[in-house]
């Protein structure tokens, strides 16, 4: 690999999470319910990715391209639900919160690939799930009494859905994940009109709901773009790169700090996602990040 695709690469990834970072601020800077943010998200990041699959499709037949079946609508359904879940998460909940438990996806896909097809996951992976899963108890009991433990509750089950869609990438090797993310994103767009009242919105909740859809099409094609050019361990490293982006993004411009307990709890997971995508960069032959 030429090491002009490989920053390359890294770049692409590491602003994919920077960009994914702004999801919690704004989700709770739009006075919106969760519904009509869905609905105003589904389309225009929708429609950014339709534009984006066109762009890159090349000599590709239209009707290839654009065709999913039963597995890649699977998949869609799969992260709309995975959406919805993370959106009403940030309405609830710290930003903070919902940006460490979701960097414990890759060990929950772990085991539900165990589950599904019985892949044996490595030592160092249950270690790190388990530290992982000891931190989000942590962060859950933070919540109790306090009102935000519902939300904390459902960034648990927008995570396990994410994990979910890990796995179904794999088993649906052959499903074009970029367009199958933009089919989940509309389908937001249609449960969400009929759900939300998406009509009725301010001038400033619609122009953030437009840099919200943005954002989410952005992040997408960025990580899609780096993952392509650089190892997939070394992608699970700079996507850590969220959490602390969002985390300063919630206190810079909301105000918002979790509690103490929280933080211990991003701490203990935090330390576990990054100590086992190092290890496995270095398994991988690469001895430092560039």
């Amino acid at each position: 690999m030429q090491h002009s695709e490989h920053l390359t690469g890294i770049t692409l990834v590491a602003l994919s999470a920077v960009v994914f970072s702004f999801s919690g601020v704004l989700t709770k800077m739009i006075e919106a319910d969760g519904w009509t943010i869905a609905c105003w998200r589904g389309l225009i990041g929708g429609l950014a990715v339709i534009a984006y699959v066109e762009f890159r499709r090349g000599d590709t037949p239209r009707y290839q391209a654009f065709r999913l079946g039963l597995r890649g609508w699977t998949l869609a359904s799969v992260g709309s639900v995975a959406s919805i879940a993370f959106i009403y998460a940030f309405k609830l909940t710290y930003v903070a919160n919902v940006a460490v438990i979701y960097a414990t996806a890759p060990f929950f896909a772990a085991g539900l690939a165990w589950l599904a097809m019985r892949e044996v996951a490595k030592g160092r992976t249950l270690v790190a799930g388990a530290l992982s899963l000891f931190g989000v108890a942590i962060i859950v009991s933070g919540g109790l009494g306090t009102g935000k433990l519902m939300g904390d509750l459902l960034a648990i089950a927008m995570t396990l859905g994410n994990a979910a869609y890990i796995v179904l990438i794999r088993k649906f090797a052959d499903v074009p994940v970029v367009w199958a993310g933009g089919a989940s994103a509309l389908q937001l767009f249609l449960v969400g009109a009929l759900m939300g009242t998406p009509l009725h919105v301010s001038a400033q909740d619609a122009a953030l709901l437009a840099l919200f859809g943005l954002a989410f099409a952005g992040a997408v094609i960025l990580w899609t773009e780096g993952t392509r050019l650089i190892p997939s361990a070394q992608s699970a490293l700079l996507g850590t790169v969220e959490i602390p982006c969002a985390t300063l993004l919630a206190w810079i411009v909301l105000s918002e700090l979790p509690p103490a307990v929280a933080v211990l709890g991003g701490i203990v997971i935090l330390s576990a996602v990054v100590w086992h995508a190092m290890m496995d960069y270095r398994e991988d032959g690469h001895g430092a990040l560039l």
